[in-house]
């Protein structure tokens, strides 16, 4: 009997010695009131407190209601033979009472503990089924494991295919547990698969106990009837059938994790087809007019019946286009780059100010003849990559000489702020279709108002994203009144105010 139900049973002899002095006090000399009074503690005993406990109190209640009540008063002696059957009424009303209200009680308990059992499992699967992340899926099962059935230890383990046993440890201890153990554990899983309807459970189930003195539950974890692995749990113990239910969600979660790397292995593939199909159709499309250009161009370059000026304009034609496919082929190394992920920054103090003027300088062919408004700070010091920043905001101001009138001009801003680096570029253009903003940074994606409308490759915007990727920056899109849009790029960075040297008086 433990300490709560110690002092519950103490209580209810404290209010027996109670009521019997009171009644005796006030002379009450009637066998059934005193029953009932003793009755009614009884059954307030039996709601609270175990079996055990009523029945002291019934046994209590019994002898004082005998001492004090029947005659002859003072002593255990019955006189009369009907004051027997009253009090073996009362001893066995009160037992049955206790019995039945202890029998009521356990069934509420266990009631309470199976609806809070599938309360924890339905929060375990919503659990399962709202985690999206790949890498650590299995680890983050456990975790959830733990934490939604209060388990000090919880172990997924799988066996590794290169050998030995790949264990997932999400519980606040992580017990070592020996590949022996494990290994007789899924061998033993593997054998015939039967279900006990008793204990709602398939067979495998295994208790081990550790070095550490600690005791294990071992059960295993199927996907259909076969045996893949198994969930080790401890730290307070759970039904088997409980166990069983547990180890079932832990093996959707798995199935899931591995679904989840197909899938995701799936979709590049099928993003690389559709890259490599792009860019074939890109190149096909975007190489064949400059190389024409250039071909037509050299060709009246090398007749000698053109004049002079003619064959200069030609020869420009022929830079110029030849200008075009360099920024081509940059353009597809960045991208391969960004797709190998190799594209590694290296940092340097550089001005807003100075960013702008390396990005207007790369983009001066697109930007010939458009007014281009420029405000950016030239006094403070940010720690990035010149040469990937300045790059990345090149390709925003292409895309906006690009895609907005030729007498419009095109707003730049630079400045440092509490996100690190941040510019903007803004064009009066017509703007960005919502049902497309979504797609606006994937490669070779160009608007249903863009083709055929305007010459290009859609990797322009994708270089961009890429490009600050690696900085681990930012870029969005968004559009501006009364129309036109805006880019907008944050990059996070150190800043320090420009160091102005001392001018020698």
């Amino acid at each position: 009997m433990g300490s709560n139900s110690f002092w519950k049973t103490a209580v209810g002899l404290t209010a027996v010695v109670l009521v019997t002095l009171v009644l005796a006090r006030l002379s009450v000399s009637s066998a059934a009131t005193v029953a009932l009074s003793y009755l009614l503690i009884v059954l307030f005993v039996a709601a609270s407190a175990p079996l055990v406990g009523a029945v002291i109190v019934s046994i209590a209640a019994t002898l004082a209601l005998n001492f004090f009540f029947m005659p002859p008063i003072g002593t255990l002696t019955i006189a009369d033979p009907h004051n027997w059957i009253a009090l073996g009424a009362f001893l066995i009303v009160s037992i049955v009472a206790s019995q039945l209200s202890t029998s009521a009680r356990t069934r509420a308990r266990e009631a309470l503990e199976r609806r809070n059992e599938l309360t924890r499992l339905f929060d375990l699967t919503r659990d399962i089924l709202l985690t999206t992340e790949r890498e650590g899926a299995i680890r983050a099962t456990a975790r959830h494991i733990a934490r939604r059935f209060e388990l000090a230890q919880v172990t997924i383990c799988l066996p590794s295919a290169a050998g030995g046993w790949a264990l997932h440890g999400g519980g606040e201890e992580q017990p070592e547990i020996p590949s022996g153990e494990l290994d007789r554990a899924l061998a033993s899983a593997r054998g015939a698969l039967e279900f006990d309807a008793r204990t709602r459970t398939y067979g495998g189930h295994r208790r081990i106990s550790l070095p550490s003195g600690a005791t294990l539950y071992l059960v295993p974890i199927r996907l259909g009837v076969k045996a893949t692995g198994l969930l080790a749990v401890g730290g307070r113990d759970l039904e088997p059938g409980t166990l069983d239910a547990i180890a079932g969600i832990a093996a959707i979660a798995v199935e899931r994790s591995q679904f989840l790397e197909e899938r995701r292995q799936a979709e590049l593939t099928n993003q690389r087809a559709e890259l490599s199909s792009a860019l074939l159709s890109s190149l096909g499309h975007d190489l064949r007019t400059p190389l024409t250009a250039v071909r037509v161009a050299l060709s009246n370059v090398l007749n000698p019946a053109l004049p002079e000026q003619q064959r200069k304009e030609q020869a420009g034609l022929a830079m110029g286009e030849l200008e075009r496919l360099n920024r081509l082929f940059q353009e597809i190394l960045d991208m391969a780059r960004i797709e190998t992920r190799s594209v590694r920054p290296e940092r340097q103090w550089a001005s807003p100010a100075d960013i702008v003027e390396a990005a207007t300088a790369h983009a001066s062919t697109a930007l010939a003849h458009r007014t281009v408004h420029v405000e950016a700070d030239a006094n403070t010091m940010v720690d990035v990559d010149p040469r990937l920043t300045s790059v990345a905001l090149a390709h925003l101001l292409e895309n906006a000489a690009q895609y907005s009138p030729a007498d419009a001009p095109i707003e730049i801003r630079g400045w440092a702020d509490s996100e690190g680096l941040r510019f903007t570029v803004t064009d009066a253009g017509p703007g960005l279709d919502a049902s497309e903003m979504e797609r606006l940074f994937e490669p070779f994606f160009r608007g249903a108002s863009a083709q055929g409308e305007t010459s290009g490759t859609g990797m322009g915007l994708p270089i961009t994203r890429g490009l600050l990727t690696a900085q681990d920056g930012r870029v969005w899109a968004e559009n501006v009144e009364p129309h036109g849009a805006r880019f907008s790029i944050a990059v996070p960075a150190r800043q320090r105010p420009l160091a102005r040297r001392a001018v020698p008086s």
